[in-house]
């Protein structure tokens, strides 16, 4: 019986700061091989060659923006065909911008204080220095840390506004599907890839889990990124249902097995399903 054919997406020559993205699709790819037929393709050739798969795996790509119209036509390509993308092509989070963290914050969930209006800026807790992000931005592109004064200048409908916050450390709860995988955390704030295991209490993971259900992906890997803030509480920073980079060599080797067991199986089921 001829075995399932995957089209795996990624730029392994990504210049990410402070990581390796190449490292960790080699050995991911390394490990899906046990189970599929599969060929490896930059973003920019996905839409030419997916029609030759059975599915497409999005994983280590890059940030969008710098191939925006290639990803437009592979989108649009693949919602049109109802090709099989794994991720679904349907999150709410990254996936879709970053409009989610005003949604988020009107519906009341706990997520770092953001705005888009300059009409609004009073509503955020005064700091010393703000965050102003692009809405379509990943990978901190285009992110700038300003003072109060030149906020109004700089909000045009295209960016968010955000209070630098104070806070402990950062943590990413990965999943798989809906199932929580391991969990991450940068105990030095100024060290945001220098992660080290991370055992999340009921609590965390109740917190976590409240985003993966609010966001309408099925079928993916997704990576909720959080802040503990100085009061205990933790904060959404970001939600990452695109390509997620995962992190995986930072995990001892039978959580990162059991990554690989559980992907596998995820991937069998939204093939099987379909």
């Amino acid at each position: 019986m001829p075995r399932t054919r995957l089209l795996y997406v990624t730029d392994l020559a990504y210049p990410a700061r402070g990581r390796r993205y190449c490292d960790e699709d080699i050995e991911l790819t390394s490990r899906l091989r046990e189970d599929f037929d599969l060929a490896l393709c930059h973003p920019r050739d996905a839409l030419s060659l997916m029609d030759a798969f059975d599915a497409v795996v999005v994983r280590n790509s890059g940030p969008v923006l710098a191939y925006q119209d290639a990803y437009d036509a592979f989108r649009a390509h693949a919602l049109h065909t109802g090709a099989r993308v794994y991720n679904q092509l349907t999150g709410r989070g990254d996936m879709a911008g970053k409009q989610y963290l005003l949604d988020l914050g009107a519906a009341g969930f706990p997520v770092i204080p953001t705005v888009d209006r300059a009409a609004d800026l009073g509503l955020l807790p005064r700091a010393e220095r703000y965050v102003v992000k692009p809405k379509l931005g990943a990978d901190s592109m285009g992110l700038r840390i300003v003072t109060a004064g030149e906020l109004p200048g700089l909000i045009d409908g295209s960016v968010l506004v955000q209070p630098r916050i104070d806070f402990a450390y950062e943590v990413s709860f990965y999943f798989v599907d809906h199932d929580f995988q391991y969990a991450l955390y940068a105990p030095d704030p100024a060290r945001r890839w220098a992660l080290q295991p991370y055992e999340p209490t009921g609590a965390d993971l109740d917190f976590a889990r409240r985003f993966v259900e609010w966001n309408t992906v099925e079928h993916g890997v997704q990576r909720v990124d959080a802040c503990r803030a100085r009061g205990g509480e933790l904060l959404l920073v970001e939600l990452e249902d695109l390509n997620p980079y995962l992190s995986l060599d930072v995990l001892p080797a039978d959580r990162r097995e059991a990554f690989v067991g559980a992907l596998k199986a995820a991937l069998h089921r939204f093939l099987g399903a379909a």
